[in-house]
């Protein structure tokens, strides 16, 4: 369920559709249905408030089913320009999710937070369980958040990892359920470039994955 390592992006993307997609984008190399994204509660959940930069922006509503459950686990930070990149990062993942458990590759909620490019990225992402009629869910710890701002304070890096141990695909047809293969290590690395938007929010353009970096 993890996005895959993405090394390139589409390519990458098209990858990750077998035991554990590795989530937001790239192409690692394990086998690719894993999870990754969003908080997850007892009934359908609406995203998290606003990201504290831009607070003007309307940002859509993303609900995720209480049988996907995320955690970000010490998501937050004292400098508000670190926090919204954190909150849009968090964001971005969720939407992917929805996407994928909607069966929307074209996504409005994962093109708001992608610039054109990563938007690409992410669209190969998503396809690579809707084509393979995939749904995800389970549970995913998102954690270890790291992030690096530019100088110029229009790029950004964010790095985390998940724990893919107890996420799963399920195929909406069959009703066959897969998690990650015995022997593989449940922890990914996420390594995500991002850029602010005119309008103030942090949009991924690109991400790389690596199963087995967070040790």
């Amino acid at each position: 369920m993890a996005r895959r390592a993405l090394t390139t992006a589409a390519a990458a993307f098209a990858t990750t559709a077998a035991l554990l997609l590795t989530a937001c984008g790239g192409g690692d190399d394990s086998s690719s249905d894993d999870i990754k994204g969003a908080d997850g509660s007892s009934s359908p959940s609406a995203s998290a408030s606003a990201s504290s930069a831009a607070p003007d922006v309307k940002r859509p509503v993303i609900k995720l089913p209480s049988n996907f459950q995320v955690t970000f686990e010490n998501w937050t930070s004292s400098d508000p320009v670190e926090q919204a990149v954190l909150n849009d990062g968090k964001e971005q993942l969720r939407a992917g999710y929805a996407a994928i458990i909607e069966k929307d590759p074209d996504s409005k909620a994962r093109a708001f937070y992608d610039t054109e490019a990563g938007f690409s990225q992410s669209r190969e992402w998503i396809k690579g369980y809707t084509d393979k009629n995939l749904t995800v869910f389970g549970k995913l710890p998102v954690f270890d958040p790291k992030v690096s701002i530019a100088k110029n304070k229009t790029a950004a890096s964010l790095s985390y990892c998940t724990d893919e141990s107890k996420g799963y695909t399920k195929n909406r047809k069959t009703g066959e359920v897969k998690g990650n293969p015995a022997g593989t290590d449940p922890e990914v690395f996420y390594l995500i470039s991002m850029a602010k938007s005119a309008q103030g929010v942090w949009q991924t353009v690109s991400a790389r994955s690596e199963r087995g970096g967070c040790s």
